[in-house]
């Protein structure tokens, strides 16, 4: 079993089933967790799902598997009063176990910008021989126009054709994007990245996970679909980074 089957295969029982013994099946003794939701260890984890709701229930969107990391991309229903859009990272260890996992959400928009939703779009990933090219132009697109902010470059990187959005409050397109950045400057949320912490690539998805300041400081996932050596479509959450965790790990 490949880490890709083998985390769609723990989630389904851990979040699908909800069943707090399959912690004791799928998770190291000394998993570590980034999320606000929960603490170190698999007893944190068992507790959080012996305690999810009736109504609770994900649906995913699209996975990605690089390495020993899984990044699931899906909006859960039941943690909350709203439905919450996700982005789920999960590193599994040489025993097939998952050891560490990091997680943003964000609630769900009814009316975006695009008129598309935050998490429709291709699922599976594509061109898998291209994978690091693709990784490469999003990492220097990542230091030179997210962490450089030199904007003269970006038609180097975004397609002027399609680029196709999935922020709530961005239309599709260089224009819309533009515009978007421009209305958030006026209420004093720049966009400023600061670290890029990983990069999760397969084919022509490329995942960011990032750190920075949105008025706050926040977490940035960016989920770039890259064609023909372009950045042709996004999906992204901007996570407020809290003040206090139930862990010291921090989010990254």
């Amino acid at each position: 079993m490949g880490n890709k089957e083998l985390v769609l295969q723990a989630a389904d029982e851990l979040f699908g089933k909800k069943d707090p013994s399959a912690v004791d099946r799928w998770v190291a003794a000394d998993y570590r967790q980034h999320s606000s939701l929960a603490a170190d260890g698999p007893q944190a984890l068992r507790d959080l799902v012996a305690g999810l709701p009736d109504g609770f229930r994900y649906e995913g969107a699209r996975v990605i598997a690089d390495g020993d990391l899984v990044a699931l991309h899906g909006t859960y229903y039941g943690f909350g009063p709203d439905p919450l859009v996700a982005f789920d990272l999960f590193r599994v260890n040489a025993d097939g176990k998952l050891a560490e996992h990091w997680d943003a959400l964000t609630p769900v928009v009814a009316r975006t910008a695009s008129g598309r939703s935050q998490t429709d779009g291709q699922g599976e990933p594509r061109d898998l021989d291209r994978t690091e090219a693709n990784r490469a132009l999003v990492v220097e697109f990542a230091e030179r126009v997210l962490k450089g902010a030199d904007y003269s470059v970006l038609t180097d990187f975004i397609s002027t054709e399609t680029y196709l959005q999935h922020n709530p409050e961005a239309a599709d397109g260089l224009d819309g994007f533009g515009a978007a950045a421009a209305k958030w400057g006026e209420q004093g949320k720049n966009l400023v990245y600061k670290t890029v912490h990983k990069v999760v690539a397969e084919g022509d998805l490329v995942l960011l996970q990032s750190e920075g300041e949105f008025g706050v400081p926040v977490a940035y996932w960016d989920l770039f679909r890259v064609a023909d050596g372009k950045i042709v479509e996004h999906w992204d959450v901007i996570a407020p980074v809290p003040a206090e965790l139930p862990h010291t790990n921090g989010l990254f």
